[in-house]
């Protein structure tokens, strides 16, 4: 009874009858959760942001640029073997558990050793017994991986939405209260340690699977090959996302740090919010239809079109009023972060859309290619960032916004559609209709910002009038385009959607 029970959370042939269903709703709640989310994080970086100076942000950062790579090694890329193959057993998830879980340990244990060599590295001994606090995290996370990789497989979104959501909550309330209380940085550990550890728990309460034994089963070599390929890319990846960080901290010092870290935390928090859930919807379903191209051509592409949508022409308004936005959003004691905010904005406004191509790799079963792709674009951001480094954060900014925009993406775009369903063409053709509207929004946006009456007025009523008007000129220019029009019409119509279905299947 007990294997039955142990089995039934890794079948998937249940999901086929309503795997369209199941990705309408999953995406809306998906989206309803992430805005609440969004919502959360911004008016916790609101708070915290007045409650400690740039300098706490920025030795926190420092730890965390250089955990986010043992982060990728701890996962090694297992939770997405589960997810992918149509077939596991019991024993071979088993398997994963033990060997992400004797990673998570052997991370935690490296990282605590080595953590007066951080310090040193970086030159501030109280480094030291932070890294400590935070090698806890690995630990903990390598307990859920497999869980929380069930979740997704099984397409229980709703209950991923609902953990995630109530996770973040319990975090960031506790980052606040102990900020209050005269915390400083621990706030910000207990934050990251506080969301770990409800994760783990929760994930263990609602996935229906426990973890036998260790021992050996046929079939793990294969998920291990598999799930090497994409921790390679996953490395390359953060390392190039990170590496800015790590330089600046290490060559600038900790308060510039906080500074970037905070306008690229301003930024890419809601994007991740929008990327990552993509991703837990994306993968599964995308994985059921790798048999039928013209759906899964399809299907991909409405995704990527969408998802254009929702963050190309929102960027090109972040561009125009960056000043505005740290402001309100961080407090007077930031206003060096604003061009750094601007120059971000540019690398965001494509970012998104190049990242998701991750998925026809790792559906398509190309995990190869993937790294290949990871290594290439590491490369290009790698030596945009050296450049920009001499000249500061607004230079590694810029550097890094131009690398991307200018090199990486069509890499990404041109290796991404040379085999598959999904040609290079296909995604160049997705992002038009957006990209025509965040060229209409900067133009509008920039033209308001140089009337005298917006010139004196706050920055709130700035905000309010500059983001009015630009939400009517990117919806106008989405009407007037057939193609982004009826994918409008598709965004409008998800919940309605979402709900009529689980009525038809209840």
């Amino acid at each position: 009874m007990a294997q039955r029970d142990n089995e039934q959370p890794l079948r998937v042939d249940h999901l086929q009858s309503d795997l369209v269903g199941r990705s309408v709703r999953g995406g809306a709640v998906t989206v309803g959760a992430q805005a609440l989310k969004v919502v959360i994080q911004f008016g916790t970086i609101l708070i915290l942001s007045r409650l400690l100076p740039p300098y706490a942000f920025g030795l926190l950062a420092m730890v965390a640029a250089l955990t986010e790579i043992l982060d990728q090694i701890k996962d090694f890329g297992l939770s997405m073997a589960t997810i992918q193959k149509p077939d596991v057993t019991h024993e071979q998830v088993t398997a994963l558990f033990w060997i992400n879980t004797g990673i998570g340990a052997t991370a935690a244990t490296a990282l605590w050793a080595a953590a007066p060599l951080v310090a040193q590295f970086y030159g501030h001994a109280e480094l030291t017994e932070i890294t400590r606090w935070l090698a806890l995290g690995f630990l903990i996370s390598g307990l859920a991986t497999q869980h929380w990789a069930l979740l997704r497989r099984q397409m229980r979104f709703s209950t991923i939405a609902a953990i995630d959501l109530g996770c973040e909550v319990l975090a960031m309330a506790t980052a606040v209260v102990a900020a209050a209380h005269g915390a400083g940085l621990w706030a910000l550990v207990a934050q990251r340690l506080t969301y770990g550890a409800a994760v783990m728990l929760a994930s263990w309460s609602t996935a229906g699977w426990r973890p036998g034994l260790p021992r050996r089963c046929a079939g793990v070599g294969s998920l291990l090959t598999y799930g090497a390929s994409v921790t390679g890319n996953g490395i390359v990846n953060v390392v190039a996302r990170t590496l800015d960080q790590v330089l600046i901290g290490w060559f600038w010092g900790p308060q510039p740090l906080g500074l970037y870290e905070r306008a690229y935390k301003l930024l890419m928090g809601p994007i991740n919010q929008v990327t990552i859930p993509l991703y837990s919807v994306g993968m599964p379903a995308l994985s059921r239809m790798a048999s039928d191209p013209d759906r899964y051509r399809r299907t991909y592409i409405a995704l990527s079109e969408r998802l254009a949508m929702l963050t190309v022409p929102p960027a090109a308004l972040l561009m125009v009023t960056a000043d505005w936005v740290v402001a309100v959003m961080l407090g007077s004691q930031w206003g060096g972060a604003a061009p750094i905010l601007a120059w971000l904005g540019l690398a965001a406004s494509l970012m998104p859309v190049a990242t998701i191509t991750g998925l026809l790799f790792l559906t398509q079963d190309r995990a190869g290619d993937l790294f290949k792709v990871g290594l290439l674009g590491a490369a290009i951001s790698i030596a945009a960032i050296l450049a920009g480094l001499p000249f500061g954060t607004v230079g590694v900014a810029a550097g890094f916004a131009l690398g991307m925009t200018c090199l990486r993406i069509p890499m990404c775009f041109w290796l991404a559609g040379r085999k598959g369903p999904v040609g290079a063409g296909d995604l160049y053709r997705s992002l038009l209709p957006s990209v025509a509207a965040a060229a209409a929004v900067f133009l509008v946006a920039t033209l308001l910002r140089t009337l005298p009456a917006l010139q004196a007025a706050s920055p709130i009523l700035g905000l309010a009038i500059t983001g009015a008007a630009s939400i009517a000129t990117m919806l106008l220019c989405f009407s007037l385009i057939p193609r982004s029009r009826s994918a409008l019409l598709g965004l409008l119509h998800l919940p309605r959607l979402a709900l009529g279905a689980r009525k038809a299947r209840a």
